[in-house]
């Protein structure tokens, strides 16, 4: 398998760390005790408590192992410290406008903190793959799953 790097910006990291820290630290021990009580009450065939619970932590871990991995092949990259701030790279925010003047602003981000409603698509998006490197003035054209479609690069700003 080919080591891909996960960009993610300093705020996604510390969400992902936050999430792993409350699952470790408060989810996972309050499930513990639960399958704990539940196991000592007898029949855990039909034990409610028990089969939930012991489903319930089956699903904390996997989430667990799997933000493990992210961290650890996570790349942490402020987009502050870009060198070339006039083009469109990781952590930049693009103003663009498609062929009808309708204005959409998007933020480029790493794939584990992208949001669509929040303007943060993922850095292996088709947009976000498009938009890369361009500069104020730059026409890209995207192929979506409701066909191509034309934009053209606005502004960039880092914040």
């Amino acid at each position: 398998m080919q080591n891909r790097s996960n960009p993610i910006t300093p705020a996604g990291y510390a969400a992902m760390k936050a999430r792993y820290d409350h699952l470790l630290g408060k989810e996972r021990p309050e499930i513990v005790e639960i399958v704990s009580w539940a196991a000592g009450n007898g029949d855990r065939s039909e034990n409610g408590d028990y089969l939930y619970g012991r489903k319930k932590m089956r699903e904390i871990d996997r989430e667990l192992a799997h933000l493990a991995r992210r961290m650890k092949a996570a790349q942490v990259i402020s987009p502050t410290d870009q060198p070339d701030k006039s083009k469109a790279f990781f952590g930049a925010r693009v103003t663009m406008a498609d062929e009808d003047d309708n204005e959409k602003i998007v933020a480029l981000v790493g794939d584990d903190e992208q949001d669509a409603g929040k303007g943060r698509i993922g850095w292996s998006s088709p947009l976000a793959r498009a938009l890369r490197g361009s500069s104020v003035g730059d026409l890209r054209t995207v192929r979506l799953p409701s066909g191509v479609k034309e934009w053209e690069v606005i502004a960039i700003d880092y914040d």
